[in-house]
């Protein structure tokens, strides 16, 4: 009973407690209520105010429409189109997967890594293109010799640039002569042409460097003076004899820094580990003292190499999936000049063409690149610019491959600009140029001169026309990959359809004509 009566107590003052005291008022809200004074009336300013704010609600309230454009007009002035890319990219991954899926139910699975293996290994005791790339090196060491021959016996320089391009020729045409002999597989023969070529420019690129320096060497003693530190790397530009590479301040993880490296002048530089490292870096321009980093980035070097790995299967895996057999079904149009077919299987193999594409430019020039550069510690990794951007033709091609285009630019379009030509003259003579490289590595590994990529390369100068004529900004940039993604797959179905007739239907009419 005590217990109770305690309880009770305590319930009685709790209710107490939640009662308002007297002479103190109670806190109102609500629209139209002002504050309670301690004597219990309403503060006439703050209930006036709160009405004047109502009203001020119902005149927002009534006028809701102001003059403006609709946000898809050009005069609105609204550019956040977002939500629309993102839709483009979802519809994008389900065509994609339908075509892939549609491949999987007409033709199977067709990848089978035993295959490339098989490729690789069949008859390891004959390999004539590793042979090929092995013996670049007897070219390499002969350019070595060419310049110190040059250096202890003061050759003159019409004699030193004859047997420089008697060797540079060499380079060329020795591997056409051996894989038109040997007819070694196309894919590898194709690589090996690659090889030959970039060091076709390397060496070209060494020859006038090391020439530049003996000029400027002769223009110093004239005047003497004496040459310190490195001479010029090209006639127009000096450097100067304090000059040394700093290293850059930068506190990101993992960026590129910089080395503090002792730099050399010529005729220091013509020895065999200056040219191999040369040779190895990635780069077509030679320079007596490259930027180097002061380490590896062993992280970044693992990316690169997983990178590699994954976009090379991926891209042989889609050949073999999707590629052939589109090639396959595309033989009978094209043989039968089906237009209509054609255009249709062109298109078809165009998504698939241009995605390979895709893939080959990152694992080239982003993964395969960097590791040589960050194996070297070569400290120039600009490699391609923002070509995807591109509004004209000529900025594809100035930013896609920024390797060649450094060489182009120093070796053939500024000296023809010095020599007086057109500014014309030296980009079709670029273009010219390119398109014989691109026919030399693929006519050749195939066996058969068609002119398709040299007339597909000569073919930009009237479409780089066409374009900074008649399209600008956004149109531009679709004109430019429209070319990109239907040029190449017509270019890679008329060589195929040339190779098929050559090699299998004039083969198989022979057999035909020999058994009647």
């Amino acid at each position: 009973m005590a217990d109770e009566k305690q309880s009770n107590q305590t319930m009685e003052t709790k209710l107490h407690q939640r009662k308002p005291s007297k002479g103190k008022g109670v806190q109102q809200s609500g629209i139209g209520q002002g504050e309670t004074k301690a004597n219990g009336t309403v503060d006439e300013k703050t209930a006036g105010k709160q009405k004047e704010d109502f009203s001020y609600g119902v005149e927002d309230d009534m006028s809701v429409h102001t003059a403006q454009d609709s946000l898809l007009s050009n005069s609105s002035g609204f550019n956040n189109y977002r939500g629309f890319l993102n839709l483009c990219i979802v519809l994008l991954a389900m065509s994609s997967g339908r075509l892939v899926l549609e491949n999987l139910l007409k033709y199977g699975i067709l990848v089978d890594p035993v295959m490339w293996a098989s490729v690789l290994w069949n008859d390891p005791y004959r390999w004539p293109n590793v042979t090929l790339a092995i013996c670049i090196n007897y070219f390499i060491l002969y350019s070595l010799g060419v310049e110190k021959l040059i250096l202890k016996f003061q050759l003159t320089e019409n004699l030193s640039n004859i047997i420089t391009m008697g060797n540079l020729l060499g380079v060329v045409l020795f591997p056409v002569i051996v894989i038109t002999v040997v007819e070694p597989n196309p894919v590898g023969a194709s690589m090996v042409l690659g090889i030959y070529a970039i060091a076709a420019m390397k060496l070209y690129s060494y020859h006038v460097v090391n020439q530049w320096c003996r000029e400027a060497l002769k223009k110093s003693k004239k005047k003497k003076l004496s040459i310190k530190k490195s001479p010029p790397s090209s006639p127009r530009k000096e450097v100067k004899t304090d000059e040394a590479v700093k290293p850059r301040d930068n506190e990101q993880e993992g960026a590129i820094c910089v080395a503090d490296t002792p730099q050399q002048s010529y005729p220091d530089n013509v020895n065999l580990k200056d040219m191999y490292y040369f040779m190895l870096v990635p780069t077509l321009c030679y320079e007596l003292n490259f930027p180097r980093t002061e380490r590896i980035r062993k992280r970044f070097l693992l990316r690169r190499i997983v990178e590699l790995i994954f976009l090379v299967q991926l891209s042989l895996c889609l050949i073999q999936q999707w590629i052939v057999p589109l090639v396959y079904n595309a033989m009978k149009p094209f043989s039968e000049m089906d237009v209509t077919r054609m255009v249709e299987r062109i298109l078809k193999l165009a998504v698939p063409n241009h995605f390979i594409w895709l893939c080959f430019f990152y694992f080239f020039f982003h993964s395969y690149l960097n590791i040589l550069g960050e194996l070297m510690q070569f400290a120039d990794r600009e490699f391609y610019r923002d070509w995807w951007n591109s509004e004209t033709v000529g900025y594809f091609w100035r930013n896609w491959n920024i390797p060649v285009h450094k060489w182009a630019k120093r070796h053939i379009y500024k000296p023809m600009r010095r020599r007086g030509f057109s500014p014309y003259s030296g980009q079709v003579a670029v273009f010219v140029m390119s398109a014989i490289f691109h026919e030399y590595l693929v006519s050749v590994p195939l066996h058969m001169f068609k002119l398709w990529a040299f007339t597909g390369m000569m073919m930009q100068i009237p479409l780089a026309y066409v374009v900074s004529m008649f399209f600008r900004r956004h149109y531009a940039n679709m004109a430019v990959w429209l070319s990109l993604i239907v040029g190449q797959p017509v270019a890679v179905l008329m060589y195929l359809h040339d190779y098929y007739v050559i090699n299998y239907m004039n083969a198989n009419s022979t057999d035909t004509a020999s058994l009647t």
